[in-house]
């Protein structure tokens, strides 16, 4: 099965070409890097040549409001073109839990923005739904960085390791089309300002800690549930600590 990978290059796309290409597939990385541009359309009617799956795993440059509407919009479009004049029988798409409940989020309404051309482009696909993974930690708490103080609601959040993200993508990407959702999370549910803090702790980051429950995420308000998967969710294997000790 030949699976293009866009933006294969990046933390999550190369993983996910290193899994397919180890199982016997000829995944393959579309990326700027690569001479594929889905924004401009360069180089993406031969990169698909052939192709049976397209996993789109890209993510805009910018998260500026606007930008990021642009990037998911445009680039989702072209791709989905370019698919059904390639005949690609499969769209796999990497999306974010909370897509579609969260719409004061401006990425979050770019996500649902690009789910919807999905659903709409009449390309048999699977949207894979991840919640936030660990690598990401340090920039959740920069990005909630008030005066000097990290600021987080004390809601419950359940992060996981790119790989297993990696890992549920791949699977999706070889499997029967869902025309439909499926969500993925982490093994463990914590409550996201207990899990930053004590992450930054052990980084030796002494920013002090506001908790709040109006402290906003990026952009948006959040219920106690908005950041985990629903019931039914497939859930990775990989702890933080277990992740923790290998990426030291």
């Amino acid at each position: 099965m030949k699976v293009v990978v866009v933006g294969g290059t990046g933390l999550i796309g190369s993983k996910v070409v290193e899994k397919l290409n180890a199982h016997g597939h000829e995944a393959v990385a579309a990326a700027p890097q690569t001479g594929v541009n889905t924004l401009t359309g360069e180089g993406l009617a031969d990169a698909l040549v052939g192709a049976d799956v397209v996993v789109d795993v890209s993510n805009s440059p910018s998260f500026a409001d606007d930008d990021v509407m642009g990037f998911f919009t445009i680039s989702t479009t072209n791709l989905l073109e370019a698919e059904k004049e390639a005949g690609v029988a499969h769209h796999v798409a990497l999306s974010v839990v909370g897509t579609g409940t969260l719409p004061d989020s401006g990425y979050l309404r770019a996500k649902a923005a690009q789910e919807d051309l999905i659903r709409q482009s009449g390309v048999p696909y699977s949207i894979v739904r991840a919640t936030q993974f660990f690598e990401f930690t340090r920039a959740i708490a920069d990005a909630s960085t008030v005066d000097g103080a990290v600021h987080l609601a004390p809601v419950h959040y359940q992060p996981m390791a790119s790989d297993d993200v990696a890992s549920a993508v791949a699977r999706a990407a070889v499997a029967t089309p869902l025309h439909g959702v499926k969500e993925i999370g982490g093994p463990e549910r914590v409550r996201m300002d207990e899990f930053i803090a004590a992450v930054l702790s052990e980084s030796g980051d002494t920013r002090d800690l506001v908790v709040d429950e109006h402290a906003t995420y990026f952009g948006t308000e959040l219920a106690d549930d908005s950041l985990v998967p629903a019931a039914g969710a497939e859930l990775g294997s990989i702890s933080y600590a277990a992740w923790a000790k290998e990426s030291a």
